[in-house]
Order: structure tokens, then sequence, then C-alpha cells
């Protein structure tokens, strides 16, 4: 099992922050790796369901997320299961007027589909992945706060 979990602040209220996470197919537009998601539904808890396809090395995996916790303004965590299978936990803090988002992932990655040596590279790949997808819902939030 790898594990991924950064944090950055954010320059936008949590509730703005946590509405945009809150709509999967967002994840494509601030996740570099992520070339489609698809097939979204809302669940009873309130969180949602959705189809996903990411690349590692330009390998596509494809799989589903589905939210297992549904906290509004406050946490967000995922089932993920298919061709990578773990967690992911995003968490929402007021801070400074802001908002602290963390991510956090635990996810196996396919060691058969991939062999070792990739597995280990696709393991590094996904830490630079998160910290890109940090940076980028940062601009984005902060480019949408100073256009209100």
């Amino acid at each position: 099992m790898a594990t991924v979990e950064r944090s950055i602040e954010i320059d936008a209220p949590v509730e703005e922050v946590f509405r945009y996470m809150d709509h999967p197919p967002h994840q494509a537009e601030i996740t570099p790796s992520m070339t489609e998601v698809k097939n979204v539904e809302r669940l009873p808890n309130g969180g949602s369901r959705a189809d996903w396809t990411y690349q590692i090395a330009g390998v596509p995996f494809r799989g589903t997320v589905e939210a297992t916790e549904y906290v509004p303004n406050e946490k967000l965590a995922f089932s993920m299961t298919g061709s990578l299978e773990g967690t992911i936990t995003w968490t929402f803090e007021p801070r400074n007027g802001g908002t602290w988002f963390t991510y956090s992932a635990d996810y196996k990655i396919p060691v058969p589909a991939l062999g070792e040596s990739l597995a280990k590279l696709a393991a590094g790949y996904n830490e630079r992945e998160v910290e890109s997808i940090l940076q980028n819902l940062k601009e984005l939030m902060e480019s949408r706060e100073a256009e209100s």
C-alpha cells in the first residue's frame, strides 16, 4: 500500500473549496493525469459515486470512487475500486479566513500490471501528482476569489 498526504493553505472560504471539490468532474480540471470522470451520481449520504480514467506512464487505469464519508465543509472520503484500489480523504479546515486543505490517499499499485520498477516510479509520480493537484486547486480557487 502506498500513502501520500499533502496540505496547502488556500485563500478562499471553506464553503467554496468544498463546493468545488464536491463536484467529481472538477477532478479532471485539476488532476494532470485524470483523463475522464463520468457516470456521476449522488448517493443517499450526500456524497457521489463516479467512474474515472487515470493515466500513469502512458498506461490507462479505470475505476470508481464512492463517497464513504460526507461532512459538508469538513470532510469527503472515498473508496476507490478498479485498476487502483484504496481510499482518498480530503479535509477542509477554516484558517486565516481561508481553507487549510489536506489530500490523503492510501492506494495499491497493481505491480503485475506495471512491473516492480514501474510501480516504484508510479509511487513517486503520484506524490508529484498530488502536489500538482493542490497547486492547481489553490490557483483556481484564489483566481475565482479575485474575480468576486
